[in-house]
């Protein structure tokens, strides 16, 4: 049988969502050939297997490449797999609590707190002066910026480093790997980059041990237990999985809203009553991450499908958040929406770390914008990036 799933396809990247349903009505686990995965469309299915131990980011903790019936990776990738092999996000078993841990004691709840005044005063900023400018691209010059600000405050790398200009291009040539069947060239990219980004964080950190400061990077060498390469791949991790989902959330949310009109003249009545159950429910109506892969460690069996050990399975993130078994109305925009489990932030010992983080970003940014930009609206039509994984438009311009 055909499956209704065209990752390369345009039209498929710009509305997902048709496909999702028939996914969802057909079966529980479809078999992709293309990229040799087998699809899981259904909430509670991708919720349960987030939290599944029989499922693992990498399986290398327990199978060599041989074992599991894989092909190593080629050696001029292996500075891309070096970086994000020793980073959380791909991490199983004892080394990922260990570093979770250590991580979290760096990382606290007090230090998204402390960085509240932080990102309030960089929001206002970015937004009075794209406010002045009569608007342009809300990409580059709102949604861009502020994470990425974030996360260079919070890591403590000064302003002067030039290296600071260079943290988003290297996030996104390093997560072009998260794409299917990324090319040699995406591959080629994303080694560079590796390479570049690790060589500046070693030298800040060495910076860092001489002259202790009030930033994360020092939080972390104050714990003691980790690597050099941990910390490292933890400040990459933090920096992509940090601002890719946020931007993505204030673009498309934005791209949402305009669609929306009733909705957003609801939410312009009242943003201090409705913009935290709005943010969510941006999150969940439009994905930013639309998948999340596993490799299946020991056989599992999905809706009287037997998935062998050695699979891939492809957690369908987008079509989990528009299922109706879970939300009502699910394909409806409801900003007053109050019951909304959405899973854009994971679950299971995967969850975002940085989701209180990002949640504080994405606020701030959308509670400027509709303070200050009360007649914000549409100049042109937005075009769709062509990756799928990680799912945004390329631009969107509008004016104030």
């Amino acid at each position: 049988m055909d499956v209704p799933f065209e990752p390369w396809s345009p039209d498929f990247v710009a509305d997902p969502y048709p496909a999702y349903a028939e996914l969802r009505a057909t079966g529980r686990a479809h078999w992709y050939g293309p990229t040799r995965q087998w699809l899981i469309p259904h909430y509670a299915d991708v919720s349960a297997l987030l939290r599944d131990r029989r499922l693992g980011r990498t399986y290398t903790h327990r199978f060599t490449h041989e074992e599991f019936g894989r092909t190593a990776p080629p050696a001029a990738h292996e500075p891309f797999h070096t970086l994000n092999d020793h980073g959380l996000l791909d991490l199983e078993a004892a080394d990922h609590t260990r570093i979770r841990r250590l991580v979290s004691k760096a990382f606290t709840p007090r230090t998204v707190e402390n960085l509240a005044s932080t990102v309030e005063r960089l929001a206002a900023d970015l937004v009075a002066g794209f406010v002045a400018r009569g608007g342009g691209d809300l990409l580059a010059e709102v949604a861009e910026p502020l994470p990425v600000a974030v996360i260079a405050e919070m890591l403590g790398i000064p302003e002067e480093d030039e290296e600071r200009g260079r943290l988003r291009p290297w996030s996104s040539d390093i997560c072009g790997m998260f794409e299917l069947n990324p090319s040699e060239e995406t591959a080629r990219r994303a080694v560079q980059a590796s390479l570049e980004f690790s060589a500046y964080l070693r030298e800040l950190i060495e910076r860092r041990r001489k002259e202790p400061g009030e930033d994360l990077i020092s939080s972390l060498i104050a714990v003691e237990e980790l690597t050099e390469q941990e910390m490292v791949s933890t400040c990459v991790l933090l920096l992509n999985a940090g601002h890719e989902a946020t931007v993505n959330t204030t673009v498309n949310g934005w791209w949402t809203l305009l669609r929306h009109p009733e909705q957003l003249a609801a939410l312009r009545s009242d943003p201090d009553g409705m913009l935290s159950t709005a943010v969510e429910e941006l999150l969940r109506f439009d994905t930013p991450l639309q998948m999340f892969e596993r490799w299946v460690l020991d056989d599992i069996e999905v809706g009287g499908v037997v998935i062998p050990r050695g699979s891939e399975v492809a957690l369908l993130f987008g079509s989990a958040n528009r299922d109706p078994a879970r939300f009502a109305s699910p394909d409806v925009l409801d900003l007053s929406r109050t019951e909304n489990p959405h899973i854009t932030f994971g679950a299971g010992i995967h969850y975002c770390l940085g989701a209180p983080l990002a949640r504080l970003e994405l606020t701030a940014s959308f509670g400027e914008l509709l303070r200050r930009a009360p007649r914000l609206r549409l100049a042109a039509e937005p075009r769709w990036n062509p990756g799928y994984v990680i799912r945004g438009v390329s631009e969107l311009l509008v004016e104030v």
